[in-house]
Parts: structure tokens; sequence; C-alpha cells
């Protein structure tokens, strides 16, 4: 491991050929500085070209979405639904519907967004984390091919303004699958850089062509490699559940992919890891690398109990009760009858055996892929069920009391988090074809009311109405007199948020 963070430029990415995983994803390319922040949000190089001669494949039908008088902003429409005088957990809904590609949106209980990722990005992994004592919003965001992601995390404060960026270091670049931060002021993140292997015991040729599994850890401040772990070195081609098919691996074009981490998270000294393509947990140790042991797959070092068998998982993770959590997609594509679940285990690591705790399943949800489980601090878990495009609050008696629905086609993961959200951006003002005054202000999480002042003139605007906040989005009837108008936005208490700027009426 060597302290450096060369910068990476995006390579001339080979085709992901898997089928099972995020087929015709389209990828966005990065640009817009945030606004007012002195920050830029970089590029993280040129997308990747279409592979050839192969075509591209068809990006996927897009879902229904709202749209507004106010912003060109949009979001997915979503339908929530709520089990009858039951309790949910505090806080939104945090994901990245993908439509056709991932875009990072909050949601709160009715449906209604709070927050739309505002460029355009590409972008998944959006969740409220820590970072120097203080919450902040990270996503990962960058190009896609296929299931993979070439980018970068992004931290932001309150007023969604950049923190940080975090790239990975040794001249590779951050996948879409992880972006932790740890208590240390460190993030996680895996990559997938493409090298040779031997694929004889998968019936590939000696010199193959592989995506690696690496994982690194990087001081968020300095941009320094802390660790920098190489999969291949400690997991054998062989433990994959997968075969090369349609001539994957025989170049560095189209390399096979054994592995496929999709999360790492800390574990103590150790480091949790999922590994999708080898339907295994790895404990690896924090300071040499090894593994110290396998859940699941075909050299599993702990007996999986019977009816908590899982398969092609994602989203390992250590509870504060010591028990460690899956979400299990179950199997493959092909197997049509399968239900996911979200698995939590008793690991009893001496006798190297494990116990099922709890499965939760519902309505038949099976997302074949993507996918994870929140367990909140109340006893509730929140459960994405990634391809299937829903996610589910269950109560700490495990009984389903919340859904939204209508993630277009799927979210990555889903999270449920309190946000308090003061835009440095102002809020935005529009007249509508009907007349009526139209305001929003992209997240916000504090305002309860809408004030429009109207007048002849900007200099001579009085209250002309004050209502209640209707959503993202709130329509105010004009009086037919009103020449200008501006709207303020304030919180419960009455006290101004914010002013948008002066909209000439019928202008």
């Amino acid at each position: 491991m060597t302290p450096d963070n060369d910068q990476a430029t995006e390579p001339s990415t080979p085709r992901v050929a898997r089928r099972d995983v995020l087929v015709g994803t389209v990828g966005v390319a990065l640009g817009a500085a945030a606004v007012g922040s002195g920050w830029a949000l970089t590029a993280v190089g040129e997308p990747a070209p279409s592979p050839e001669p192969e075509a591209a494949p068809a990006p996927p039908p897009a879902a229904p979405v709202r749209t507004f008088v106010s912003t060109s902003l949009t979001a997915p429409e979503v339908v929530p639904w709520r089990k009858a005088g039951a309790a949910l957990s505090a806080g939104l809904l945090l994901t990245t519907p993908r439509n056709p590609t991932f875009r990072a949106v909050i949601y709160d209980n009715d449906g209604e967004p709070v927050w739309i990722e505002p460029d355009g990005n590409a972008a998944t992994e959006l969740r409220v984390q820590r970072y120097r004592g203080r919450p902040v919003l990270t996503y990962w965001t960058g190009h896609i091919v296929e299931g993979l992601g070439y980018g970068k995390g992004v931290v932001l404060d309150e007023r969604y303004l950049p923190v940080a960026e975090v790239r990975a270091g040794h001249g590779l670049l951050v996948d879409l699958h992880e972006f932790q931060l740890t208590e240390e002021g460190t993030a996680l993140v895996l990559s997938y850089p493409v090298r040779q292997a031997d694929l004889s015991d998968v019936g590939g040729p000696v010199e193959g062509w592989v995506y690696g599994a690496q994982v690194q850890e990087i001081d968020v401040a300095t941009g320094k490699v802390l660790f920098d772990w190489d999969g291949l070195e400690h997991i054998a081609v062989s433990e994959t559940v997968r075969e090369p098919e349609d001539g994957e691996g025989e170049s560095e074009k189209k390399p096979f992919d054994p592995v496929h981490l999709n999360s790492v998270a800390a574990d103590g000294d150790a480091l949790l890891l999922s590994a999708r393509h080898t339907s295994a947990v790895y404990r690896i140790d924090r300071r040499s690398g090894e593994i110290r042991w396998r859940f699941g797959g075909k050299l599993s070092d702990i007996e999986v109990p019977a009816g908590g068998e899982f398969g092609w998982q994602h989203d390992a993770r250590r509870q504060p009760d010591g028990t460690i959590t899956i979400y299990d997609n179950h199997e493959h594509a092909e197997k049509t009858d399968a239900v996911s679940a979200a698995l939590k285990f008793e690991i009893d690591e001496q006798a190297m055996t494990a116990t099922l705790v709890q499965a939760l399943r519902y309505d038949d949800h099976y997302g074949y892929a993507m996918g994870n489980a929140q367990y909140l601090d109340d006893g509730h878990v929140l459960v994405g069920w990634g391809m299937d495009p829903v996610l589910t609050e269950f109560d700490e008696a495990g009984e389903p009391v919340f859904e939204l629905r209508g993630l277009a086609l799927g979210s990555y993961r889903s999270y449920r988090s309190s946000w308090r959200g003061r835009p440095a951006t102002p809020p935005d003002l529009a007249i509508g074809p009907d007349g009526r005054a139209y305001v929003s202000w992209n997240g916000a999480t504090e305002v309860a009311r809408w004030r429009v002042l109207a007048g002849r003139r900007p200099d001579r605007l009085a209250e002309a109405a004050t209502v209640d906040r209707a959503g993202f989005e709130t329509a105010v009837p004009l009086d037919a007199s009103a020449g200008v108008v501006r709207a303020e936005a304030l919180d419960a208490d009455g006290r101004v948020l914010g002013r948008t700027r002066v909209v000439t009426v019928g202008a």
C-alpha cells in the first residue's frame, strides 16, 4: 500500500457482459458547478465508448414522472401506501430511481419530492451520513456502463454545497456500489479494474481477462489511500457461481466478472464484504487483508442454517447488537418464482455456526439485482427491493406498515433518515397558464407556508396571500390586478427562510 492518491482518468471502459444486473443502464456525464459554493463538481472523464462491433443496448422505457411549473426538475411519480393507524419511523426517504439512469431523489411519506438532484447527474447510494461530527448528504456520481460505475463520492452539507469529493487512488475510479463514511473520517469504496487471470477453472482461457475486486479506504480530507485490497489475491476465480458466456473473459474489452463486490462496511478491526458472484459474505482483516471467514458460497466456513440460504446477495452489515444482516436477492434472474428477503443472523465465530434470527419478505417482492435492508434505531426495517421498484418499511414485529411504490425501474438502495435541508439557492417562482403563482424550493425541509407579495411595481409589493405549503410545489391564486409578484418561504413560526426573485405577471 502506498500513501499517494493518483487521480485517474476514465478508461476506455469495456462492456459489462452481465445480463442479470442493470441491463440497459444509461450513463450520464458529470458537469455543472454547485451554485454559489466556490466548489466545482468536476467531470470524471470522457464517457466510455460503446463496444464494437456490438451495438449498445437500447435504454429501458421511462416510467411516469412528475413535472412542475416553477422548475424544470422532474422526479418519478410514486404512490405511497400506509397501514391504517401504523406509526412510521422518523425521517425522509432517500432513493435513486432508475428512469432510465439513476437519479437522486428524496421523498416524504406522502410521496412528494423534497430534493431532486438538480444537475441531472447519474447517482447511486444517496444517504445521510456523518462527517466531522455533523450530518451530511452523500452519494456516488459518475458514468455507468451496464451496471458498473466509474466516478467519485460526493459529500454535501445542509445547504447542498460540496464539503468533499472522494476519488479512488492508484489509477482507479470509484464504483457505484458503495460509498461508506467511517467514524475515523475515511471512506470505503470499491473499484473494478480490468486485469488478466487464469480462467481455466471455469472453462475459460488460461490467459483470460476479468474484472478485479478492489477495496480502498481513503482519507476524505487528504485523499490518501490508507488501505488497498486486491480481492483476486484472496478469492479464487473458482469460487464464482457464474460461468463465462458469450465470449466473456476472452479479451480485455469483454472481461469476465467472477466476484462482483457490492458492499463493504467497517467491522471493528475487520471489513465485511458482500460478493454477488460468489454468493458469499467475507470478513477480512483490516491490517493484513487476510480472509478471516466466509459465510455462504462454495467454501463457507460458517454453516448456513436451514431457511437462511441466500444467493446473489447485497448489503452485508454488522448491526449494533452484533448480528449480521444481508439483503438476499435469492438465486438468479432465471428463477422467476424467487422471493427476496432481508435476513438477520447471529454468528458464532468460535463454533462457526449461524442462527437465522429474522427473515422479512412481503408480497412476493423479488429484486433479482440491487437492493438493501436498513435496520433503524426504533426496531423498524426499511427494505429497498432493488429491481422491484418498491421500498417497504416493517415495524418491530416484522409487519409491513408502509410502502413507496413506483420507483421507476428500481432504486439501487433506499434509506430512511432525518435530514434538515437549507438550500443556498433561492426558491423558485413562476406564473402558470392558469394565472396562479407556483412556488417551490428544491431541498428545503423547514418551509411551512408561502407568502406571496404582489403589486404594480417591485418597490410597491404588499401581501396578497399566505397559504400552507402543499407538497413540492404550491399553487397560489393571484388577483387580476397583480403586475409583479414575489414569494417568501416561511417556517412554522412565521420567520422568512428565503425569497424568490420578482416575477412579472404575463411575461
